[in-house]
């Protein structure tokens, strides 16, 4: 395990990046916020990332009370990694960063790699409410628990029940949503995304 590193700056923001400011420590959060994960999950979704890096960084985070590290029953019988309630606090500081960053986007590029998932946290502030919704795209699916106080933010693959509401929208659409081009309601209202499901998230979405 690493030594911390400090600022030694008496400022709040100061203490956060000694503890979030390394490189790849909140994207480790953001692959998280879906629930417990393998390493070998954690390492697949993070393109780029070295294992010696990844693991020094998941130790980092249980020691500084930003994850946990359990062991699965069998049959499983595999480490995870799952946050704290120390680390899921960490979700509207994604968010903000995610909505601040939303400009630097611009159009994907040849180089870029990309995961479904990732458009979960640009999806979810466009929503109000609660319930879970059941996103489907061109790179894959995956479903948001919109409103959830605790537990995983989202998910991949379809909703493990019955979703309140289903999406489908492509590529395009999804990422002139990420890039803050377009709203996910003007992006309804248009017809470049469908919605279905009797639920409130998706009536409110087709009566906005």
């Amino acid at each position: 395990m690493s030594p911390r590193r400090s600022y030694d700056q008496y400022c709040s923001a100061a203490r956060a990046l000694d503890l979030v400011g390394d490189r790849w420590t909140l994207l480790i959060v953001r692959e998280l916020l879906a629930g417990p994960r393998r390493y070998t999950d954690l390492h697949a979704d993070l393109p780029g990332v070295s294992t010696d890096v990844l693991a020094s960084r998941l130790k980092d985070m249980e020691r500084d009370g930003l994850t946990a590290r359990r062991r699965l029953p069998p049959p499983g019988a595999a480490f995870v990694y799952e946050l704290t309630a120390r680390g899921r606090e960490l979700l509207p500081v994604l968010q903000a960063l995610g909505e601040w960053g939303e400009g630097e986007l611009g159009e994907r590029r040849p180089t870029d790699a990309v995961r479904a998932h990732w458009f979960a946290l640009p999806l979810l502030r466009a929503l109000d409410g609660e319930g879970v919704v059941e996103v489907h795209l061109e790179e894959g699916d995956f479903h948001l628990h919109v409103g959830a106080a605790d537990g995983p933010v989202y998910g991949d693959g379809p909703a493990p029940g019955e979703a309140d509401a289903r999406l489908v929208l492509d590529a395009e659409t999804c990422e002139a949503v990420a890039r803050g081009e377009s709203t996910l309601l003007d992006a309804v209202r248009s017809g470049r995304v469908t919605v279905t499901g009797e639920g409130t998230l998706a009536k409110a979405l087709r009566e906005a």
